[in-house]
């Protein structure tokens, strides 16, 4: 049996994965244990959870694998500074350091590492993958698919920014890629850093801005910022950018095109202009990931996609590929950022270079992305009598029943059952739910328990026996990352068109997970996904006749999503939530003592 370690850190989104002759077993990001967002951090706290989870030494592990190639990435650097001389001078003084310190010599900082569990660890056992060959890995092997085209878009890896890869069997080879500094996620986070959200923390904060505005500047940016050929490809016009030079996103010629001093997060709200901006990029990126898919679909005639890469997770767009119906399936990796290419680079070492034979499943290979850490009723116990928490246990048959019964009495509810999710997304493991018929739901999260914007969307967790009932989605969404249409019959008429004031507005029969624009990010339930998830939304149904119920992930704004049962807890009690059901146990918000202090815990993360 070879056991291979996959490691993605040291920029953002760090993670570990275990493999085990081919088989993924383990995996999980490093903010969950460390509660820093978007942790880069060597893994230390992840790679322990998977040698205690799955029983394993280090001295089992036969190789270890890195997601990146720091040499190349290294190369861009010096050549990016030689060709921008004298400018980026300062952008380059900082980073300089840090290279030369640790990056530069990254298989002997590994090592170091790796020999803090185990002296006797031998750096010959590691090995490195390139950024978006383990990208593109962690698309093709686990999907369900013998051959796929794979397209990989991000912000940057070593060199490329958007590659094109065939895969079949375990054979995968990079066809052509973009190279730095064209690139279609910096072009979208630079809209992000302007719109006064965070680089690699806010691009879905753009996404459900969108929906309120009108592309107006969509021929602004396409004759200014983007030129996009024939053939897909594109450049970037660095007259408006800062991120080659700079410490920046952007400069002032950004800002004069629009007209528009860059926001501030603090002190400014979001206007109509705003949302127009947001609707204009979001608008580009779909054209632009759509001519790319349309040619690779004529070019290779291959009837299968996967995705991978940080702009994957751009789920609008993702639903407008599904739509074009060129592909006739797409396959999303759920994590499509760089946390999944930890286990991108361990599958690339098994079947690019060790040339083992790939197993394909029927689904796919990631078993419903559930590849965390569990707890059990005992551990889950002693963990809430620590925190001096009033409970009540009940069978899982009673669980599901008085679930079902706050949910139809309009309680909030911290969902925490089994393996935790791998990924961003909350699959109904480390979940938030609630009942979507209620039009007051969405405001009420946002504001009470996330402390967030009003206007973001929330998921409906929907049966997959009953999702094209609903939504007019040719596809399974199993992993939150396609959206859809909801159908007519269940839209009612908008009154307040155009103005943050529609999240007032019932404008469906489930308004709590309609975004403005009639859409939903879906997430389809199956019972081989998630059976006890499967279970509960099946009792939803049968009270209500409502196949669905809103899904959201269990944390507060700028919060990783939680991981133990003392996060969950402090979640619970750090906000406006009703009850807590985790595991067999059931808690009420009334009858847990009310010293806990709210704002403590909220200020604890920092605005996302």
């Amino acid at each position: 049996m070879v056991k291979i370690l996959g490691l993605s850190c040291f920029y953002h989104d760090s993670s570990a994965a275990l493999i085990d002759n081919g088989e993924i077993i383990y995996a999980c990001q490093e903010e969950r244990f460390s509660r820093k967002k978007h942790d880069p951090s060597f893994p230390f706290l992840s790679i322990n959870s998977i040698l205690s989870n799955t029983k394993i030494k280090i001295s089992d592990i036969d190789y270890v694998t890195f997601y990146d190639k720091p040499l190349l990435k290294f190369e861009r650097l010096l050549e990016t500074y030689l060709y921008n001389i004298p400018y980026g001078f300062n952008s380059f003084k900082k980073s300089l350091p840090i290279w030369i310190k640790e990056k530069l010599f990254l298989k002997k900082l590994l090592n170091k590492n790796i020999q803090s569990f185990d002296k006797n660890f031998n750096e010959n056992q590691i090995f490195f993958s390139e950024h978006h060959f383990s990208h593109a890995a962690s698309a093709f092997y686990p999907s369900p698919y013998k051959e796929a085209v794979v397209l990989t878009v991000d912000g940057v890896g070593e060199w490329a920014t958007t590659s094109i890869a065939i895969g079949h069997e375990n054979k995968l080879d990079i066809k052509k890629e973009i190279h730095f500094p064209h690139s279609l996620g910096l072009l979208y986070s630079a809209f992000t850093y302007f719109l006064g959200f965070k680089v690699n923390s806010g691009e879905y904060k753009v996404m459900g801005l969108a929906p309120y505005g009108k592309p107006k500047y969509k021929n602004l940016i396409f004759d200014n910022l983007i030129k996009l050929n024939n053939d897909g490809s594109f450049k970037l016009n660095q007259k408006f950018f800062n991120y080659m030079t700079g410490l920046k996103m952007i400069n002032e010629n950004f800002e004069n095109l629009f007209n528009l001093k860059t926001r501030k997060a603090n002190s400014e709200k979001l206007s109509k202009k705003h949302a127009d901006i947001a609707a204009s990029i979001q608008l580009v990126v779909e054209e632009v990931i759509l001519l790319i898919t349309r040619k690779l679909y004529d070019e290779y005639k291959i009837k299968n996609l996967c995705i991978a890469g940080g702009v994957g997770l751009n789920c609008v767009a993702n639903g407008k590929i599904i739509e074009d119906e060129k592909f006739k399936k797409v396959w999303v990796q759920p994590a499509s950022g760089d946390a999944g290419a930890s286990i991108g680079s361990a599958l690339a070492l098994w079947h690019h270079e060790l040339k083992k034979k790939r197993i394909i499943f029927k689904n796919d290979a990631m078993k419903g992305s559930l590849l965390g850490p569990k707890y059990d009723d005992n551990e889950i116990e002693s963990s809430l009598r620590s925190l001096d928490a009033k409970y009540t246990k009940f069978s899982t048959k009673k669980i599901l029943e008085k679930t079902v019964n706050f949910l139809t009495q309009k309680k909030v509810i911290g969902w925490f059952q089994g393996k935790m999710e791998f990924g961003p997304r909350a699959l109904g493991s480390r979940s938030i739910i609630a009942d979507p018929r209620d039009h007051k739901m969405q405001k009420i999260i946002n504001l009470k328990i996330k402390f967030r914007e009003s206007f973001r969307p929330f998921a409906p967790a929907v049966l997959k026996e009953d999702q094209n009932k609903w939504f007019n989605l040719k596809s399974e969404s199993r992993y939150m990352l396609f959206v859809g249409n909801i159908l007519n019959e269940h839209r009612y008429k908008r009154r307040n068109v155009g103005s943050f004031r529609i999240i007032d507005d019932k404008i469906s029969k489930i308004p709590a997970v309609t975004h403005v624009d009639f859409t939903s990010r879906i997430q389809t339930v199956s019972k081989n996904s998630n059976i006890l998830f499967y279970k509960l939304i099946k009792e939803f149904k049968k009270k209500t006749n409502c196949p669905m119920i809103i899904n959201t992930s269990f944390n507060i704004r700028g919060e990783p999503i939680v991981c133990t049962p003392e996060d969950a807890f402090n979640c619970f009690m750090g906000t406006d939530m009703d009850i807590l059901i985790i595991g067999n146990f059931i808690l009420k918000k009334s009858e847990q003592s009310l010293n806990f202090n709210k704002d403590k815990y909220k200020n604890e993360f920092e605005l996302d």
